[in-house]
């Protein structure tokens, strides 16, 4: 009868295993509490129950001994799942800087991944086994949260802003992928499938599917389309900060306020360039880009400013 039940999604990423045994070694405290509970008040229950009408109870004096057990015994095992807890969420916070690095865009009701190398899919992503692969997402519309259980990976996706996950798939094969925050009436078939392949296999495939722009490419055409070069570049006469090699770096805005250069305030700059504007430079010359520019476009832009100035400049930037 239990014999195709599952109990759990089967564990198919390096993080899985980490993940589940938090997860046991949480059920087993609170299980073994809660049975401890219960026959502790039916004994208690039974012996002290009233065997003659309006007994008088005898003077009970207390014990540090056991306030001091009851105290340290939750207080370890609390601290232990923190500490368990901590390690894990660091685990799965920090991007391995070797990865793969994909983009990844939702909207209602679908997610759009693109590959390095330029591929896009649409609900379905294949990766390679024992590969770690990073995404960058972000929305078009609604909060949403990519979701694949067998790798026990679940990240918000929310418009506006970038968040980012990654795994390193161990088990070939197909799996679910959901979508975990609710967002709309056709959020329960905002699905998608994941197929892990050898790396034969993937690049295999990735040699039979349509290749695009990688966003590099696709980011630096659109930086000279937008003639972003115009008055984004070295010469005493721009009217923008040069974006050449700033990306990750500390930028000084005209409050006095320092941010980062980072996806965030790229982000906010094409859309809102008004809300932080550079020291040296006029508020309000730089129009905005709202409705001119998906968030693909933005996620292209973001991985050209990544390499800007490290590598050859784009087509009409002035040469170093």
């Amino acid at each position: 009868m239990w014999k195709d039940f599952p109990f759990y999604p089967e564990q198919a990423s390096t993080i899985a295993q980490p993940v589940d045994l938090l997860y046991f070694f949480l059920v087993a405290v609170s299980a073994f509490f809660a049975l401890l509970i219960s026959v502790l008040i039916v004994v208690f229950a039974s012996k002290y129950r009233a065997s003659r009408p309006n007994p008088v109870s005898a003077h009970i004096v207390g014990s540090n001994k056991l306030e001091v057990i009851w105290t340290v015994i939750p207080l370890g095992l609390t601290m232990i799942m923190f500490a368990w807890g901590t390690v894990l969420f660091f685990d799965q916070s920090r991007m391995p800087p070797d990865a793969m690095q994909f983009t990844l865009t939702g909207k209602q009701w679908m997610w759009k991944v693109q590959h390095p190398s330029g591929q896009r899919e649409i609900n379905d992503l294949h990766v390679p086994i024992h590969k770690a692969c990073t995404f960058t997402m972000t929305s078009e519309d609604v909060i949403h949260s990519y979701y694949i259980p067998v790798f026990r990976t679940k990240q918000d996706v929310v418009p506006g802003r970038y968040s980012q996950l990654w795994f390193e798939a161990t088990k070939l094969g197909t799996f679910d992928i959901f979508c975990a925050e609710y967002c709309g009436t056709k959020h329960s078939q905002m699905t998608g499938k994941v197929t892990v392949m050898s790396q034969e296999d993937y690049e295999r495939w990735l040699s039979g599917a349509v290749a695009n722009e990688t966003p590099v490419q696709a980011g630096e055409r659109l930086f000279t389309a937008l003639r972003c070069i115009t008055c984004h570049n070295a010469t005493s006469t721009a009217r923008g900060p040069n974006l050449a090699g700033q990306f990750g770096k500390e930028v000084e805005l005209a409050s006095g306020a320092k941010v980062i250069f980072d996806a965030d305030y790229v982000h906010e700059s094409i859309l809102n360039p008004t809300a932080k504007t550079v020291t040296g430079f006029q508020a309000g010359l730089m129009p905005t880009y709202q409705g001119q520019v998906k968030e693909e476009d933005i996620l292209s832009l973001i991985a050209f400013l990544k390499t800007y100035g490290a590598t050859t400049p784009a087509a009409g930037a002035p040469a170093k």
